[in-house]
């Protein structure tokens, strides 16, 4: 029997807790992945005996992003061969459903959260993280636009533009430096501090927890958040089309993946930013740390 992509266990009264289980692939995001995930969440925000979800990853990630491989008998597209904004708009349907559920969602990242990982994360109502957690969008280098677009509310228009326009990352510390996360705490002590948080959120009543967490998305609709995420499926489209995602799409098709992820990526050394102090690199193109 296939184990399931997303395990549902209740940790504790009111919680419940989903845990995306693809840790050979670093829980890339692929379609029946995102199926069985939804299923779950849409499951527990009909559950009267949850109050909060958490999403988490097995293994040594989050999630690396979506999964750029084809699956057998699947109707929909990979992402990298869409270029008429239909995936966009896909991931964009899904990840509004989020939003609008009643239940608070929590997302307990450790490891890589890069590219589609970073619109789960971020989709989330809360996004707590390991201080050694890693945060990106490395197919701003080569091969589209981030459809979700929510890093914009978190850290503003300077550091989304820092970040995506590179594809550079961040650590888990960093993000909560500048927004992207609630808050970071030390790698061992991660499942305790979300464990906490959800516990006190399990406290309230669970139509006020929904009331509540509707005004301030409502709040995010008026500064614009959920049209933005509608015209960033138009501009991904657009950018599917540049020539670079040609070559990327070319690479992929002659010598694989994974090596043409690593053509991508080598000119950008370790593709880490410091959000303080200066960014000295060795010729390679990683950073020095500071004495």
């Amino acid at each position: 029997m296939t184990e399931p992509l997303v395990l549902a266990d209740d940790p504790r009264p009111g919680v419940r807790r989903l845990t995306l289980n693809r840790p050979d692939k670093r829980n890339a995001l692929s379609n029946s992945l995102r199926r069985q995930l939804f299923d779950e969440l849409r499951r527990a925000d009909q559950d009267r005996d949850v109050s909060v979800v958490v999403i988490r990853g097995a293994g040594p990630s989050f999630s690396a992003g979506y999964d750029l491989a084809p699956e057998p008998n699947d109707p929909l597209p990979r992402p990298i061969a869409t270029r008429d904004g239909f995936w966009s708009r896909h991931l964009v349907e899904g990840w509004f459903e989020m939003m609008d559920m009643s239940t608070p969602i929590i997302a307990q990242v450790h490891g890589y959260c890069l590219a589609g990982g970073t619109d789960l994360a971020t989709l989330c109502d809360m996004l707590v993280c390991a201080d050694d957690a890693r945060f990106g969008f490395p197919p701003g280098r080569d091969l589209g636009v981030l459809p979700t677009q929510m890093w914009l509310h978190h850290v503003g228009p300077q550091w989304s533009k820092r970040l995506l326009l590179t594809g550079d990352t961040v650590s888990g510390a960093e993000a909560a430096q500048i927004g992207l996360a609630l808050k970071s705490v030390p790698a061992d002590e991660l499942a305790a501090e979300v464990d906490g948080l959800a516990r006190r959120l399990a406290l309230v009543d669970r139509e006020l927890l929904a009331a509540n967490k509707r005004v301030i998305n409502l709040g995010l609709e008026l500064m614009g958040a959920r049209t933005m995420q509608r015209l960033a499926t138009e501009i991904d489209a657009r950018g599917h089309l540049v020539d670079s995602a040609a070559g990327f799409r070319r690479n992929a098709a002659e010598h694989g993946l994974r090596e043409a992820l690593r053509r991508r990526d080598a000119p950008f050394g370790d593709g880490r930013a410091r959000v303080n102090g200066p960014e000295r690199r060795d010729d390679h193109g990683a950073l020095i740390d500071p004495d």
